[in-house]
């Protein structure tokens, strides 16, 4: 790869720390600054009866959106509404049982500042998340979130790189907080996250994806070598189990074949019940997905049966069917 014989690498480098440097500074005198304000707000949005309307212009509308998107995902009611169109009409999305998040690193943007009025009048709780405590979003506030930063990274001083670092990570704080006093746990994020891999994890139990009915190689303890194994092939999963009064009383896998024909045994003469493993490892359909695959990983098989509450065969689960799925 060609590079420019004018690009300067050692700067390059050295202003890729300095912003590193300038923008963990702000982060750290961030922390040291929270104060009661930070309580009030987490306090206002915790007893609030509707959502958190997330507003902010520029990078700050972009930043707003990540922290609507965080509150939403963990467990808070939020969403993002563009202050120039809210004058235009999207204010009728807020009601005064909503929380507004409103950002603005001067506290002096047009758009929000046209809108003050108006969410004044209808009552609304206001945060205010600026850099200046004497700003026009500031006074118009019912609480203050500064981010002030005593500079940006950016080495003109102009472009928002500490300032957003800064209002990012306070969303991230105020997101956390919410969660942690909700008593939000890996569940509920599970289902806000269906599609993902976590959820797949906690939301997916062993009968969704279980084999069932007509698609089991289910045999008896009578059933002669030859005719198991005719049952074994002919469902494809690598074992036949044994059901005694419905209940799983053996298996005998693919591999159990190979071990047994190592003896030199006549097969023909042998039925089910000699052969068959009297302890298949089982587990209750209503079980997680996942824990099916630990269990499976522990005792180093590729398959594991699934019982209902009084021990009676529900199904079976491969690693071929988790891996479809995506729990591994």
């Amino acid at each position: 790869m060609n590079f420019s014989t004018d690009f300067d690498s050692e700067r390059a480098l050295r202003l890729a720390r300095e912003t590193l440097r300038i923008e963990a500074e702000a982060l750290a005198h961030l922390r040291d600054q929270l104060d009661a304000s930070f309580i009030a707000a987490v306090q206002a949005i915790l007893v609030a009866r509707g959502r958190v309307i997330v507003m902010g212009m520029g990078k700050s509308g972009h930043v707003g959106r990540k922290i609507a998107a965080t509150l939403a995902s963990t467990g808070t009611p939020a969403f993002f509404v563009h202050p120039g169109e809210a004058a235009h009409g999207d204010l009728g999305m807020v009601t005064e049982a909503d929380v507004v998040l409103a950002l603005s690193n001067s506290g002096e943007s047009d758009e929000i500042n046209a809108i003050l009025p108006a969410m004044r009048r209808l009552g609304i709780v206001l945060i205010g998340m600026t850099s200046r405590a004497e700003s026009t979003l500031a006074r118009h506030a019912d609480v203050v979130l500064l981010t002030h930063i005593t500079q940006e990274a950016c080495p003109l001083n102009l472009a928002p790189t500490a300032s957003t670092t800064a209002q990012i990570a306070l969303g991230d704080a105020l997101a956390v907080a919410l969660l942690d006093a909700r008593g939000f746990r890996e569940h509920d994020f599970a289902r806000s996250h269906p599609g993902g891999a976590l959820g797949r994890k906690l939301l997916m139990h062993v009968r969704d994806l279980m084999r069932t009915g007509e698609a089991l190689p289910c045999i008896t303890p009578d059933t002669g070598f030859l005719d198991m194994m005719h049952v074994m092939s002919g469902k494809g999963l690598g074992f036949a189990v044994v059901l005694q009064d419905q209940r799983p009383a053996g298996i005998f896998t693919d591999g159990d074949l190979r071990r047994l024909i190592e003896t030199g045994a006549d097969l023909r003469a042998l039925r089910a019940g000699e052969v068959m493993n009297p302890h298949p490892k089982l587990i209750r359909a209503d079980a997680l997905a996942v824990d099916a695959a630990e269990m499976m990983e522990q005792h180093r098989i590729t398959s594991v049966l699934a019982v209902d509450a009084e021990g009676r065969l529900a199904g079976a689960l491969n690693t071929n069917d988790l891996m479809r799925a995506k729990v591994i």
